[in-house]
């Protein structure tokens, strides 16, 4: 048995394996060891959403990027393994979701709030400005905050991870 929870969070996990990989820790590690066209898509996404946090990040932000890199993105694969078995089938994974989503729920919720409050007077980088803006940033870190969040109610309150298995 399927379900279109699990759906949403196999291609949560999944897809955020390559984002990680190819733009999140371009936060940590310099740019050049990242090829020019990585580079210029991060930068472009900067530019066009005005996303200072990404453009020139604060110690804090990069220390929520580290711990993606340290600690979400192996969990990503341990994950993405016990969704494509079921997680019926995979009752352990239980606890782990409910770490990892709250975890990322919190962090993610500190970024929403930033994105709505701070005035954003960066000499070098311009951050929103007007409400459209923020809100238009808001939408791209917002599947960061409303997935984990489902995921964690899903992990309460859900009998999928406490209903006897028959195993044949």
């Amino acid at each position: 048995m399927f379900r279109i929870a699990d759906f949403v969070f196999l291609f949560y996990f999944v897809s955020h394996i390559p984002i990680t990989i190819l733009f999140d820790s371009q936060v940590i590690f310099p740019s050049w060891i990242y090829p020019k066209m990585l580079v210029d898509v991060k930068n472009n996404y900067c530019e066009s959403f005005k996303d200072v946090l990404m453009a020139d990040p604060p110690p804090w932000f990069k220390s929520f990027c580290l711990c993606e890199i340290l600690v979400q993105f192996p969990f990503f694969f341990v994950a993405t393994y016990a969704l494509w078995k079921g997680v019926q089938n995979c009752q352990w994974i239980r606890v782990p979701f409910i770490v990892y989503s709250t975890h990322v729920a919190t962090t993610t919720i500190a970024i929403c709030f930033h994105i709505l409050m701070e005035s954003f007077n960066h000499p070098k980088y311009p951050g929103p400005d007007t409400l459209k803006e923020r809100l238009s940033l808001l939408a791209v870190y917002a599947p960061y905050l409303i997935v984990p969040f489902l995921m964690l109610l899903d992990s309460l309150f859900s009998g999928v991870y406490t209903k006897k298995v028959k195993r044949s």
